[in-house]
């Protein structure tokens, strides 16, 4: 940043008290508060976290420093739940994110699938030749569970993931949000939501402790979130043929 665009000391002591005067209305507001989703602490919440970014912006563009301060993304929270007591129905929004690590393996096991399909091994292999026609084949054969859990079989390398659970007073009508499955979602609606990443690995590897669990991988393991496969799956130290044996492609 050019010094003509830096914000000037005046600006940066600014925000700092901007800081202090969240802080108080934020203290102010928990000490009010009338329960656990008391909208007046969110708000507040929100003051001081716009604050103390700010501040920090305007600090590092300033004095090239920084607060020890984390600031949580608008994605990373979530209004107070604010749907019915006792839903008649409800979503289940899911995301998986995925690295194509090894093409020829996920080819390779698109090709087992098909040949399966016909008794002389398939007049058209030009599907199973490309890797989008290969995860066209595999996903509509496997269930995206299995998929997640022996997903280095496929070539796959797990990415990101969550989970969302939405309520709603009534289940929607057939087909009505087939063609975009996934706008107009309420956050205020989301009863519940898992998200697993590497992020937090981290962050509770560096910090010593596992206050923050977003999934028990324990128990969902045999489930739908994130599922690591065993050591003698990985193609790394083996041979391609030998691993790709155990896939059932009559499943």
């Amino acid at each position: 940043m050019s010094d003509a665009a830096q914000p000037t000391a005046a600006e940066v002591r600014a925000a700092a008290e901007a800081v202090k005067t969240a802080l108080d209305r934020h203290l102010a507001a928990v000490e009010r508060r009338s329960g656990e989703d008391d909208p007046a602490v969110s708000e507040a919440f929100n003051q001081l976290a716009a604050a103390a970014e700010a501040y920090d912006e305007l600090l590092y563009d300033r004095y090239d420093e920084v607060t020890p301060f984390e600031i949580p993304g608008a994605e990373d929270t979530l209004p107070p739940y604010a749907g019915p007591e006792e839903p008649n129905a409800i979503s289940v929004l899911i995301r998986r994110d995925y690295t194509v690590a090894e093409p020829q393996r996920l080819l390779a096991q698109a090709q087992r699938v098909q040949a399966a399909e016909y008794d002389d091994g398939g007049d058209d292999d030009d599907a199973a030749g490309t890797v989008p026609g290969a995860l066209g084949i595999l996903f509509g054969e496997f269930e995206p569970d299995e998929i997640a859990s022996r997903h280095k079989e496929f070539g796959l390398e797990e990415g990101d993931s969550t989970l969302w659970v939405t309520a709603a007073e009534e289940p929607p009508e057939a087909g009505e949000w087939l063609a975009a499955p996934f706008e107009h979602i309420d956050p205020q609606q989301v009863v519940c939501r898992f998200d697993v990443s590497a992020v937090f690995d981290d962050e509770i590897s560096d910090d010593g402790d596992d206050d923050i669990v977003f999934v028990d991988e324990d128990e969902d393991e045999d489930e739908d979130v994130d599922v690591d496969t065993d050591e003698d799956t990985d193609g790394e130290d083996t041979d391609d043929d030998e691993e790709l044996e155990p896939l059932d492609a009559e499943k």
